[in-house]
């Protein structure tokens, strides 16, 4: 393939220090010309590592022989060391293939197969200390982490992290703000549940000045790229990206020092060695960037003590967002049981104040008749503490291991199937260190968990099987807040299969098909269906209520009886962020294609389903004439070239099941 040439302002430092290298280690000096670079296995990805004359390294990727990430920083500053300037790279090792495979049913797709060429680039600062970078470059994207190899007991800290990633001057953003921490309703942000701003040119400044949460989208000419961070430990902060006016590159931004818990830590720390989280960025196609799973594949395996329990995936009856707080009651509760049976549905949720307005003894009567109808139950928890000033309970249980255990020793004996934890601090290292807490300590009981309120989960589901789902997102409940949410939905529902939802299980909560109290839905039922389809939650939560469903046509209740709950595979159809989004998964041996279009105008499809297997005929359904609820059911017989042409209404949508 053809020599990659640096931008002039590096090709000094990098002969420089390829002359330097050939003094001091000679192995590495006989290496290939290429020893600086790290290329995907089918050659079309290439990380190119150089380090300037001041000794601070930079990286930059090429795509297509196309640089789409121009020079971009390396480095962290600790407590009693620079690691950003001034170092040396002392050695790179040998070239190293990587492979692993895994099944995770909390994806969108089951079975994976990861494959990345990767190397570690060591450096040294001027007294010695050690820092370890190791890229690994798969054919969908770049993964690369730091490592202080050295062995030390004293807690070290990092102050800050000069990562960054500068895009070419033309590109084009999709970003989410994170919201200033302690703001909101019972101070409870940040919760990862703002709108993006969408094809914003690089540079732009976040307006609610507190940066940009992961995933980030970006698109340098044909090429999109889409940054996130994966295997985020307890010994480490959340992160988020930073950003100047008109300035192309960003930053990785620490935590606000009001986003921890217990008193503990909001910046990392850690003892030596100290291994940190993977900087991810899926790069390509729109097609590579839905269908990858680089967020996972790079992410912490689950320890030999956290293997899968008796509860999983499945779907959820849920009374809450339709009925708000009084309606979590013991009536309510039975006969949203009662809706979770007939539908074939998994779990029942209980939510907010089922303490104080059901109470222990009722709810495990309540699980006793749930357990006649083949329902499982669920109950939401306030994290609480001093970080949030929301009165829900029940509060304070999961503040401490001692009553976590005494709480999780009378669910199990009542025989709760798991819980939904709620109002998160936000990305400190003690809040990090929080959520792993209550997914190590609710594993042995056997517990399905969902945080809300909360981070994103940056593969943890894989780490823990136990983990279903996290909310990190602006969901449906917002929309039964206030008009001006509704108005929004659309658009911001045709953002999250190119952004939130692309490594990480996401409880939108989606599907209203009837009416929502006091407000004016601006999508139509075909495209609340499609969300089904659309978007992954290990646990998908379906707010509609028994009286609005049964409303709906039979055939589109029995779309929902067989919808399933884990997905074998996945491919992009069509699709544009924040206008329309097209996908197909495969689960219990079907192929289920779903659509929605964002926009206000009405949009003919002209969809190729090549790319799915044994694609003859199926069963389609969108939106009929009428108002809420108007569905049509139509037979399709795909032609010989496998398309699929349909119209969808303006913020309209369907589904189509293949034979």
């Amino acid at each position: 393939m053809p020599t990659f040439v640096f931008p002039a302002r590096y090709r000094r430092a990098v002969i420089v220090l390829a002359s330097s290298l050939a003094a001091c280690a000679p192995s590495f000096a006989t290496a290939a010309e290429n020893a600086f670079q790290v290329e995907s296995p089918n050659g079309q990805l290439r990380v190119d590592v150089q380090v300037d004359s001041d000794g601070v390294p930079h990286y930059s990727i090429a795509h297509l022989e196309q640089v789409v990430l121009e020079p971009s920083r390396l480095g962290l500053i600790r407590d009693d060391a620079d690691f950003s300037q001034g170092l040396a790279l002392k050695s790179v090792s040998a070239g190293e293939r990587v492979e692993d495979k895994y099944e995770l049913l909390t994806s969108k797709r089951r079975h994976h197969a990861y494959l990345a060429n990767r190397k570690v680039f060591h450096f040294e600062d001027p007294t010695g200390r050690k820092l370890d970078v190791t890229f690994q470059v798969s054919n969908d994207g770049v993964a690369f982490r730091y490592a202080f190899p050295e062995s030390s007991t004293q807690l070290r800290k990092v102050s800050a992290e000069l990562t960054s990633f500068r895009f070419a001057s033309q590109t084009r953003a999709w970003l989410q703000p994170i919201a200033a921490a302690k703001t909101g309703w019972g101070e409870t942000n940040p919760s990862y549940e703002e709108l993006y701003v969408k094809d914003v040119p690089v540079g732009t400044v976040s307006p609610t000045g507190a940066g940009w949460v992961y995933p980030a989208l970006f698109r340098t000419d044909d090429t999109w790229l889409l940054v996130s961070e994966s295997a985020l430990g307890r010994n480490y902060a959340g992160t988020r990206l930073r950003s100047t006016w008109r300035n192309p590159e960003y930053t990785i931004g620490l935590p606000d020092p009001l986003e921890g818990v217990h008193g503990g830590p909001v910046n990392p720390q850690s003892a030596l060695p100290w291994t940190m989280p993977w900087r991810v960025i899926a790069i390509g196609s729109l097609k590579t960037i839905v269908e990858s799973t680089l967020g996972t594949d790079v992410a912490d395996k689950p320890a030999a003590n956290m293997k899968r329990g008796p509860n999983g995936p499945g779907k959820a009856s849920w009374s809450w967002p339709l009925l708000g707080d009084d309606r979590t009651d013991y009536e309510t509760s039975k006969r949203f049981i009662d809706f979770a049976a007939e539908m074939g549905w998994r779990y029942t949720l209980i939510d907010a104040l089922w303490d104080k307005q059901i109470g222990y003894d009722r709810v495990k009567e309540l699980i006793d008749y749930a357990r006649t109808k083949n329902v499982a139950i669920l109950l939401w928890y306030n994290s609480a503490g001093d970080w949030n000033t929301a009165p829900q309970t029940p509060r304070n249980l999961m503040l401490t291991r001692e009553s976590r255990i005494r709480e999780f020793d009378r669910l199990r004996a009542m025989g709760v199937a798991g819980l939904k934890v709620d109002f998160f601090a936000g990305d400190g290292q003690s809040t990090i260190a929080y959520y792993h807490d209550i997914l190590e300590d609710a594993a042995p009981y056997g517990f399905v968990m969902n945080f809300h309120g909360a981070t994103l989960p940056r593969g943890w589901q894989r780490t823990y099987p136990n983990l279903m789902t996290m909310e990190a997102v602006r969901g449906l409940e917002f929309v039964t807040f206030e008009q001006s949410f509704a108005e929004d939905e659309p658009t911001h529902a045709a953002m999250l299969p190119f952004t939130r939802n692309v490594f990480d299980p996401m409880d939108f909560t989606p599907m209203v098909l009837d009416r929502i109290n006091r407000i004016e839905r601006r999508t139509t039922s075909a495209f609340e269906l499609a969300l089904s389809v659309l978007f992954t939650s290990g646990i998908q939560h379906y707010p509609e209520i028994p009286e609005g469903l049964a409303k709906a046509p039979g055939y589109v209740r029995e779309f929902l009886k067989k919808v399933p709950s884990v997905w074998t595979d996945v491919r992009f159809i069509d699709g544009f962020p924040g206008r329309f989004a097209v996908i197909a998964r495969q689960g219990d041996g079907r192929w289920y294609v779903a659509g929605i279009n964002g926009e206000r105008d009405a949009k003919t499809l002209r969809l190729s389903l090549r790319d799915i297997p044994g694609a003859k005929a199926g069963t389609l359904v969108t939106d009929g004439e009428g108002g809420n609820l108007s569905f049509v059911e139509r037979r399709v017989q795909l032609n010989a070239d496998k398309t699929l042409e349909l119209t969808l209404k303006p913020r309209g949508g369907f589904v189509f099941v293949l034979e």
